[in-house]
């Protein structure tokens, strides 16, 4: 049988994993199997006609918050012009309450949570004239052997994923990895050899994530990886999610010791609020993971990114300024994302008596609960889009490193600024020139702490400036 794995991607410089362990057994079994990956901006048209093109016996849809709608609509497209070809639903924005695709009659089957071992049996079967279930419930797959799962050729984008362990021990409310137990692990020596084949056949990869939920959940064999990871054969940059209380003074020597730029990692800050982190079963020591988040930045090699959580239950307004003010500066990136009742949580369960609101269709975004309004939560997301253009971008760090002291509290710096951008220019914020977004910043800043030196703030903007644009400074940065 010929059978298409399908992937819709954010963007050019993502990979699908998901697509990828699932080739193999397939191959295994006698298939022929072609990768198929697209991005949101592709035209639906081309995307359609590319898989028509393939003419396979199976299609097989990767499907995540991000693209479900258009899956669906590609899914009943192709149905119509390819009425024998089966269609198959996998992924985590499928695998749970699934009764919402009962009425789709033009989708064969709906493969629950993993599928590298039960996929193949439902292409066996469909081969052979069996009857195959609406749902079909997906067993754990063996992470050892599988390898790196790309290969020669195949377009990454600069980026690629690996998957060194699966499952997570904690069991946070509103993840999908709390709807799971366990947490199954490749071995060090098997992960390394991993990582060295694509320092082989991947020339063109600089970024390897592990898409692992809590790398370090083994803290003796993250230290060892991170220790091996040293060795000067090893040049890719390598991405971790960890878990910051789980850090002992043995990771912090050894992560002291990589070079520059070799390591980034990902700490889920979620909030400081003890009640919101009680709530969502989050038994995590925020403070701890502020101090680690700043240790770790301080050492002055590796890129730290801290996550914070609008919408949480009990975190209103006051609040949540209150865990950015304490998040703030102890990271080299402190992202803010907004909560999504994704089905199958725990939290999406409970969503009434919490009096969650939220957006009915991917990708579920709160809009409003019992302790903070959607008014202040579109607020919020006004300040999130400044912080993207303007701390995210890394395009002010000399100057906001230099304004950073003078703030008594960072979120009231942000949302002020997120103001003043709204009084000076209509425009959306993604429309704005580069000069004039640093012309604003300017002006704010002298409005907002007047009591910073103004000749220097002057002096580190045109250093940004010179640093990330390729063009003159406007006039009002240029010397005298």
């Amino acid at each position: 049988m010929k059978i298409v794995l399908f992937a819709l991607n954010g963007s050019f410089s993502h990979s699908n994993l998901a697509i990828r362990c699932l080739r193999a057994p397939l191959e295994r079994a006698g298939h022929e199997v072609v990768l198929l990956e697209h991005t949101l901006r592709d035209r639906s048209a081309h995307v359609l006609e590319h898989l028509y093109r393939e003419r396979a016996d199976v299609y097989g849809f990767s499907c995540y918050i991000w693209n479900l709608g258009e899956m669906l609509e590609l899914s009943q497209a192709l149905r119509r012009i390819l009425p024998a070809s089966r269609i198959v639903l996998g992924g985590p924005e499928v695998s749970y309450d699934t009764e919402r695709f009962s009425g789709m009659d033009w989708i064969d089957t709906v493969v629950c949570c993993e599928g590298e071992e039960v996929f193949s049996e439902i292409c066996r079967r469909f081969a052979c004239g069996e009857t195959v279930e609406r749902t079909v419930k997906g067993k754990e797959a063996p992470l050892s052997g599988t390898g790196i799962l790309y290969r020669d050729g195949e377009e990454t984008g600069g980026i690629a994923y690996y998957e060194s362990s699966r499952g997570c021990p904690y069991a946070c409310a509103y993840c999908l990895s709390s709807c799971e137990t366990g947490v199954r692990f490749k071995s060090t020596e098997e992960t390394l050899r991993d990582l060295e084949a694509f320092e082989e056949l991947r020339s063109d990869v600089r970024i390897i994530k592990f898409v692992d939920r809590t790398f370090n959940a083994d803290r003796a064999r993250a230290n060892e990886i991170w220790r091996a990871l040293q060795d000067p054969r090893f040049t890719k940059t390598y991405h971790f999610e960890i878990c910051a209380n789980l850090l002992d003074e043995e990771s912090f020597e050894i992560l002291s010791r990589f070079e520059k730029g070799k390591i980034q990692l990902e700490l889920g800050l979620q909030s400081t609020n003890a009640e919101t982190l009680s709530a969502v079963s989050r038994h995590a020591d925020p403070a701890r993971i502020i101090q680690a988040a700043r240790r770790i930045r301080d050492m002055g090699n590796i890129h730290v990114h801290l996550d914070l959580i609008a919408g949480l239950p009990y975190e209103d307004y006051a609040s949540f300024a209150r865990s950015f003010d304490a998040a703030y500066g102890a990271s080299d990136m402190l992202q803010v994302g907004f909560l999504k009742l994704l089905h199958g949580t725990a939290l999406s369960k409970d969503k009434e008596a919490y009096g969650y609101r939220a957006l009915p269709s991917p990708p579920y975004t709160v809009l409003e609960n019992r302790w903070i309004s959607y008014d202040e939560l579109t607020r919020l997301s006004h300040v999130a889009e400044v912080l993207e253009r303007y701390l995210e971008s890394g395009r002010f760090a000399h100057a906001l490193w230099y304004l950073t002291p003078y703030m008594s509290s960072p979120f009231g710096f942000w949302e002020g600024l997120t103001l003043y951008l709204a009084a000076h220019d209509a425009r959306p914020l993604q429309r704005i020139s580069q000069p004039d977004v640093f012309r604003y910043f300017l002006g704010y800043a002298k409005e907002a702490l007047p009591m910073a030196d103004e000749t220097e703030l002057l002096r580190l903007l045109r250093a940004d400036f010179s640093a990330h644009e390729h063009k003159n400074p406007p006039a009002f940065l240029r010397e005298a």
